[in-house]
């Protein structure tokens, strides 16, 4: 099937989807668990030397139930010709390309750009196939670098809602948050002894600038329905800690993040919920937080920080003996 072909068939598929999820959503209102959870490939742009970064997230259409997929025949990457796994029905594990740095533990609802792959220049018409089984059902996400998929910082901005949905050319020259870990990035842990965590997380540019726009604040301003499909979310610094590997319900943080995932839901701690309080950040932009776990395991905990438009993250692999 040619490319073209099935990325009509895919937007076809979405706005289906989507026609069926609000048809769904005026019944049903929520879906809080049973659903599955879909890889998805968000897009991808050049790099200075000459190779692709390719970046991919997920939607877990429940807004309460989470999994833990480790890597494996439920959870793997391939690298195929085009088209090659289109057949749902094949599989296609291979223990030498399953791992390709991502999650293993996937939260609520829509969790975009969490993480990239780079290709080689000569990458060509391949495709780097994410496959995803969950609830019974199977479901892949397939990378390539069709131009259609080409995106930018402005793009990026756009999908996730930042600025309050903003679509300023300013956007497209973006950068990224820094992002510096203070300690090592293995450590190890007993269960039940707290472990500090310390980053340094600053806005380069400012851009976008933390948003003196007042935050909804009478119960028909914080309820009052989206104006937009893509949910939105002020501007301004951010940084939160989440389980990217590992039973995310054995970790307790102090004190509680802001989540990463676009729960809008009014007050439910998300830069996406109402009323869309971004808090300040520190005073000389160092994050201190703690997290204890009540399992032993090796877990993967991923820092993301924020200006609400781009992202940048840092992981640390924890030990937790008993």
């Amino acid at each position: 099937m040619k490319r073209s072909t099935r990325t009509l068939i895919s937007l076809l598929s979405m706005l289906a989807l989507c026609v069926g999820l609000n048809a769904s959503a005026q019944e049903r209102r929520m879906l809080l668990s049973g659903e599955m959870v879909s890889p998805a490939y968000e897009g991808w742009w050049p790099n200075d030397d000459g190779t692709f970064k390719l970046f991919f997230g997920y939607m877990n259409t429940n807004w309460e139930q989470q999994f833990d997929i480790p890597i494996g025949p439920d959870n793997y990457f391939n690298v195929a010709e085009e088209s090659e796994l289109d057949d749902l029905s094949r599989e296609a594990y291979d223990a030498a390309t399953a791992d390709m740095g991502q999650p293993t533990h996937f939260y609520p609802r829509r969790n975009p750009f969490l993480f990239t792959i780079d290709v080689p220049a000569d990458f060509g018409e391949k495709e780097i196939v994410w496959t995803l089984k969950s609830q019974g059902k199977v479901a892949r996400a397939y990378g390539s670098l069709y131009a259609d998929y080409r995106i930018d910082p402005q793009v990026i901005s756009t999908e996730v809602g930042g600025a309050f949905g903003s679509l300023d050319d300013r956007l497209r020259s973006n950068i990224s948050p820094e992002l510096e870990l203070r300690g090592d990035n293995y450590r190890t842990v007993r269960v039940g002894e707290p472990l500090s965590l310390s980053v340094y997380a600053n806005d380069p540019d400012n851009y976008p600038a933390r948003s003196n726009r007042p935050p909804p604040r009478t119960p028909e301003q914080i309820y009052r329905p989206p104006s937009s499909i893509v949910a939105s979310s002020g501007p301004g610094l951010r940084f939160s800690w989440s389980v990217y590997r590992g039973p995310e319900q054995a970790a307790t943080f102090e004190p509680t993040q802001m989540k990463t995932y676009t729960d809008t839901r009014v007050y439910a701690n998300s830069p996406w919920s109402p009323p869309y309080y971004i808090p300040e950040p520190p005073a000389d932009n160092i994050w201190n937080s703690t997290v204890t776990f009540d399992k032993p395991g090796e877990y993967v905990l991923r820092g993301i920080a924020s200006d609400g438009s781009m992202f940048t993250y840092q992981n640390v692999t924890v030990n937790v003996t008993p």
